[in-house]
């Protein structure tokens, strides 16, 4: 991963405009109010066709590394922007299954994401997140980051 690429592609979303209508992008998927992208994404589908013997420890070792990467990436946000706060989703994602009504990108995003490392840009009125999607074993891995102006919930 590209510390340098990361952040650039950041800045972009926090300067860009939302769309009207979601859809994707060169970068991930957008709709009204938020921007996310896929800064690193693993490579193979993983799952039981790891590689090895099945046992799912290469989906664990790329987790783990996608972790550090996330922190790697919050340690130089927050020399911008301050100590970041945590936000777990795993109570968004309760809430969303019961039926209330949870802004995007939280909504969808608590379905994958358990947590995320959070800041608000100043001046940008837009939160700016970091997290690891990790989906199902069938599916890979990703590095995300999101631009929203909806507040977390």
């Amino acid at each position: 991963m590209d510390i340098a690429t990361c952040l650039d592609l950041i800045d972009l979303l926090c300067a860009r405009e939302f769309p009207a209508a979601r859809g994707r992008t060169e970068h991930g998927e957008s709709g009204p109010g938020y921007h996310i992208a896929a800064l690193r994404t693993g490579g193979d589908l993983l799952g039981g066709a790891d590689g090895g013997d099945g046992d799912g420890s290469e989906r664990d070792e790329t987790e783990a590394q996608y972790e550090a990467d996330r922190d790697g990436l919050a340690e130089r946000l927050g020399e911008r922007w301050g100590q970041p706060h945590h936000l777990s989703l795993y109570s968004v994602f309760d809430r969303t299954v019961a039926g209330e009504d949870i802004a995007e990108p939280w909504a969808g995003l608590s379905g994958h994401v358990p947590d995320v490392k959070l800041w608000r840009a100043p001046g940008a009125d837009r939160w700016v997140a970091l997290g690891v999607s990790r989906w199902d074993k069938e599916l890979p891995c990703q590095l995300l980051g999101i631009v929203t102006e909806a507040d977390p919930p």
